[in-house]
């Protein structure tokens, strides 16, 4: 393939990140988080009143809800991803299928500026769907990875999308900062208050998603078809290509472990992004300044943690890395059960940074390139997706069911570190059984 169409398709597909992480900063780590705990929690001081809220006609902690959305979420994805990724290998249609889920996610940020204390229901639907279509359109997304870039230098792309993810997001949220603390700025546009900002901000990111997203669906390439016409039901065929894929897994050791290492730490790292401003805002009552300052934090740290991951992957190699990252995870875990201030949680903060975007950069370059030629790419990164969100739906579920249990959601960092052990544990066996991969 010729080097300048390489690299033009490589800052394309970067670009989804830029386009789509707005959604993942904005909506599901800091504004949107510390907005629903404001408007779902009545609280005397420091004291909180109460945390209850009803949704469909029952009670529900106001977290747990939050988490129980996100698992729903990621559960409906993950049903759902198969039989798509089916139909996309057959016909040749990736990019229709991300273009569908994108336009799907962004019309619900959008939808979530009708969102307040007194529409529950409304809030808590549009945030779900918002969820379905930003893993939706990834499930496509990162299947288009195998195709632009080869082998050796699928760590540097791969890192690429989530710098430049990290660095739009960024951007964003600093746009949006300036609306949620300076609203008088801001009348002629209707916002009054902190409320209407948060507000417009979900508008803007489904603007912001919706209108960079238009790069990468304008230049990425058309997959091609693999020719072979399904050979069940179009929505069962894709569980067969699943079952197809686990039959590969069983000639192809070291993939087979990875993913079960992949598996047990995707319910820590994802539930610990997703968990993280909903745990500063009602565990250690930070304000709205202190948390959205705090995820920026993460991001900037998060940007050199990519690209640093894919050096050290290039010396020591992949698994070796991965194995000290999960490591490293362990610790902070440990720490993060003892934060009591916000000295504590910027701390966590910055440790957290530093791992969190090598962590998902390297497992989806490793999984790729411990895949074998194929020309399934879909099938296999949806089974790769499928792992991935089944893993977040026990660690979300978990987190808010500790928390509904015993009433303290600090109790539920307890289950991220026996994940995070677990992964690594996997991991230690995939690196024994792989003696020429790095």
């Amino acid at each position: 393939m010729h080097t300048a169409i390489t690299k033009k398709n490589h800052r394309a597909w970067a670009m989804y990140d830029w386009a789509n992480s707005a959604y993942n900063l904005v909506i599901t780590s800091t504004i949107f988080p510390a907005y629903y705990t404001a408007v779902t929690t009545q609280k005397k001081g420091d004291q909180i009143v109460s945390d209850q809220v009803r949704f469909l006609g029952k009670s529900f902690t106001n977290t747990a809800l939050f988490d129980y959305a996100l698992a729903a979420a990621y559960l409906f994805i993950a049903i759902l991803s198969p039989i798509l990724s089916s139909i996309a290998d057959y016909q040749g249609n990736k990019k229709r299928f991300m273009r569908i889920f994108c336009y799907v996610g962004s019309a619900a940020c959008a939808g979530l500026y009708f969102f307040d204390g007194n529409r529950i229901e409304i809030g808590i639907i549009f945030f779900s769907i918002a969820a379905v279509g930003y893993c939706g359109s990834l499930v496509f997304y990162n299947a288009f990875l195998p195709e632009i870039a080869a082998e050796q230098d699928r760590d540097r792309v791969s890192a690429q999308g989530f710098a430049y993810g990290y660095v739009g997001s960024v951007l964003l949220q600093l746009i949006c900062f300036v609306f949620v603390f300076k609203p008088d700025w801001f009348h002629g546009l209707g916002i009054y208050n902190e409320g209407d900002a948060s507000r417009f901000s979900f508008l803007l990111v489904g603007i912001w998603w919706f209108g960079f997203a238009h790069i990468p669906l304008t230049v990425l390439p058309e997959s091609k078809p693999n020719g072979q016409r399904p050979n069940h039901n179009v929505f069962i065929n894709g569980f067969h290509e699943l079952k197809k894929v686990l039959a590969q897994l069983k000639d192809l050791p070291v993939l087979k472990t990875f993913l079960g290492a992949f598996f047990f730490y995707s319910m820590g790292v994802q539930t610990v992004m997703l968990a993280a401003t909903i745990f500063g805002s009602k565990e250690l009552h930070l304000d709205t300044t202190q948390l959205i300052s705090t995820i920026l934090i993460i991001q900037l740290v998060a940007i050199a943690g990519a690209y640093l991951m894919a050096k050290l992957s290039d010396k020591f190699g992949n698994l070796k890395v991965l194995f000290t990252v999960v490591l490293f995870w362990v610790f902070i875990c440990v720490y993060a059960y003892f934060v009591h201030n916000a000295i504590q949680f910027y701390i966590t903060a910055i440790a957290v940074g530093i791992v969190m975007g090598g962590i998902q950069s390297l497992s989806r370059s490793t999984y790729s390139k411990l895949m074998p030629p194929t020309t399934d790419t879909a099938s296999f990164f949806s089974f790769f997706d499928v792992t991935e969100k089944i893993a977040i739906v026990i660690g979300m579920f978990s987190f808010g069911f500790i928390e509904e249990w015993t009433g303290s959601m600090r109790n539920s960092i307890l289950s991220l570190i026996v994940f995070f052990a677990l992964g690594l544990f996997v991991l230690y066996l995939a690196m024994r059984k792989a003696k020429h991969f790095r």
